[in-house]
């Protein structure tokens, strides 16, 4: 009962099935809810840019001006691309089902571990990114990173699992707080910049040495980290469904809005932070946004304060996308056999519990491995975001090409040109952070795709042995061989025995001897409440219960004949509390789990429940 209570106290009373609804919304809406990870990565883009260039000294770091516009130009055409993504698919078009519709099976599970890997990162990412917006403004917290981080996630997760919908009030105010305290930080430094006379970049602050040249591989490892900027974009075209009629045109108009603010953001914080000489301060752990508002507002203003509580917010809310997205593409992926069936279930809450609670954990672990440090994560992001991309607008030029239809040609060209530019990015990406971690993101995929596919095996073979269509004449039990388990002479075993004589006339009880002394005991106590079962004594000199239990049904079972089958009575008493079990050893269950894989054996629970 107290745990019971305690699960209402976190995630509420059960909704009924009826209670299902979605709510339908609008741009405005819609915009709060699907681009808080888009927006969000604009945070610490531009800083991930500038921790690479410095490598190669001051005069590399002025390289992320350019690089930042490149990147602007990439989120131009991944957006144009999915625009039309969301018209072709007008009920939700993620990539898993766009790549599974349009390139089969393979490519379809590609893209759900690449997605899988992008959800369980973007947790991990955007808390930790939050968190570091918070101890730049508080560095006395920064010892406390990890406790702040997994404390977050933990009410993120409760939160999911009360049943938070995506609903616009909720996620509105953090979001467009943050997009106008972005915006007003960044016209604040133009109006500075302006007002200096447009004065040259200073230079840099606090660069240390050079330990690196400036080569192209690394100029491709900042473009690289930068292009984390991209992550989320994804997230409308897996919403479509649930924006107001037009569905397609309100999803499109809303990434038309997000590409204007993504960009506008992203290129405003790299321009400011050129002009200005911003860079990381590794000494301090200080985030670019944060020096880049101290240099905007002063850093004991209020607007100061302002824009890094707005930053933490929007970053602890673009981990709830992923709270999101995951439960709901592991549940596709269990309706198609993909994962595990527990994933397709409501919770009490009308939400994917299995999901969340896994999603949580797994991001969890992600922090506390890697330090609470967004640094240190980034060479495992974006890796999986572009090859989904990639998957997602190869599979849209395929159905474009099959359906044909008005102006089919310039879509397959718009969709062509995302996916021949997400595809070279994916190789950047892969090829320049390989060996700083991208390789185990590489290497989990394939993993992944594998598992994937062995759990699909598993529920053929399982749906072809259960199908009633290759039914036969079930097999004839005549009689049962009886078998009771003891451990001593109680009424729970008296309980039990009568329950074995009811269903056999072949009873035997078997008691595995580990102290001889106890074993006369028992002897003496069976001739007096035995009621005539023969009582077999199977010596166990290292004191195993489970092994010579076994061999003695083995024996059994080469002597039955073909219509028996060996039931195994287990006497087991019930505490009346649920925390007195703990008092007792599990040897009943660890005799139903060895035997719970053994043909022509069944187990069967006898309980005597104890008074209160």
């Amino acid at each position: 009962m107290q745990s019971f209570s305690l699960k209402r106290l976190l995630i509420g009373d059960p909704l009924s099935t009826a209670q299902q609804a979605y709510e339908r919304l609008t741009k405005v809406k819609a915009l709060a809810v699907f681009s808080s990870d888009a927006l969000s990565s604009v945070a610490y883009a531009t800083e991930e840019i500038l921790l690479v260039l410095i490598l190669a000294g001051s005069g590399a770091v002025r390289l992320a001006w350019p690089l930042s516009l490149a990147i602007a130009g990439l989120i131009a055409v991944v957006i144009t691309s999915y625009y039309q993504t969301v018209h072709a698919y007008p009920k939700g078009g993620g990539s898993y089902i766009v790549a599974h519709d349009n390139l089969g099976v393979l490519p379809g599970l590609v893209a759900a571990a690449a997605l899988t890997t992008d959800y369980v990162l973007t947790v991990a990412v955007s808390t930790t990114a939050g968190v570091a917006a918070i101890t730049s403004a508080f560095p006395a917290l920064y010892p406390h990173r990890i406790v702040i981080a997994l404390a977050s996630i933990t009410l993120i997760t409760i939160a999911n699992l009360r049943g938070v919908r995506e609903s616009g009030t909720i996620f509105a105010i953090p979001s467009y707080l943050f997009i106008i305290t972005f915006l007003s930080m960044i016209a604040t430094g133009v109006y500075r910049w302006f007002s200096l006379g447009m004065p040259p970049a200073l230079e840099p602050q606090h660069v240390p040495p050079a330990i690196h040249g400036l080569t192209l591989f690394l100029a491709l490892r900042a473009f690289s980290s930068g292009c984390t900027a991209l992550t989320g974009i994804e997230a409308i075209s897996n919403g479509v469904q649930v924006f107001k009629p037009p569905e397609s045109d309100n999803a499109g108009k809303t990434l038309i809005i997000l590409a204007i603010l993504s960009i506008t953001m992203f290129v405003g914080v790299t321009f400011i932070s050129h002009q200005f000489g911003t860079v990381p301060d590794e000494a301090t752990h200080e985030t670019v946004v944060s020096l880049v508002a101290r240099t905007v507002f002063g850093g004991g203003s209020p607007f100061y304060f302002l824009v890094q509580g707005a930053t933490m917010l929007i970053l602890m809310l673009a981990a709830n996308t992923s709270f999101n997205g995951f439960p709901r593409l592991a549940s596709i992926l269990a309706q198609d056999d993909y994962m595990p069936r527990q994933f397709a279930l409501l919770g009490d809450r009308l939400v994917y519990s299995n999901g969340i609670i896994i999603l949580g954990l797994l991001s969890a672990g992600l922090v506390v491995a890697f330090g609470g440090q967004t640094t240190r994560l980034i060479p495992l992001y974006a890796v999986g975001v572009f090859m989904a991309f990639t998957l997602s607008q190869m599979g849209t030029v395929l159905r474009w090409c099959r359906l044909r239809g008005p102006h089919w040609q310039l879509k397959v060209a718009i969709n062509g040109l995302g996916a021949a530019a997400t595809g070279v990015v994916s190789v950047v990406i892969a090829a320049t952070k390989f060996i700083y971690g991208a390789w185990a993101v590489l290497l989990f995929i394939p993993l992944l795709v594998a598992g994937f596919q062995a759990i699909y095996r598993h529920y053929q073979k399982v749906a072809s042995q259960l199908s009633l269509e290759t039914v036969g004449p079930p097999p004839r039990i005549r009689r049962h061989r009886a078998i009771v388990p003891i451990a001593g002479v109680h009424q729970g075993v008296l309980h039990a025995l009568e329950y074995a004589r009811s269903i056999s006339e072949d009873v035997t009880a078997v008691y595995v001897e580990v102290d001889p002394d106890e074993t006369a005991r028992v002897r003496e106590r069976w001739e007096e409440w035995g009621s005539g079962v023969r009582l077999i004594v199977l010596p166990s000199p290292y004191r195993s219960i489970i092994g010579p239990l076994m061999d003695y049904v083995n024996k059994v079972d080469d002597i039955r004949r073909y219509d028996e089958v060996v039931t195994i009575v287990l006497p087991q008493f019930v505490p009346a509390q649920w925390w007195e079990n703990l008092l007792h050893n599990q040897t009943a269950l660890l005799i139903r789990l060895a035997f719970l894989f053994r043909s022509n054996t069944i187990v069967t629970d006898v309980p005597y429940r104890l008074q209160a």
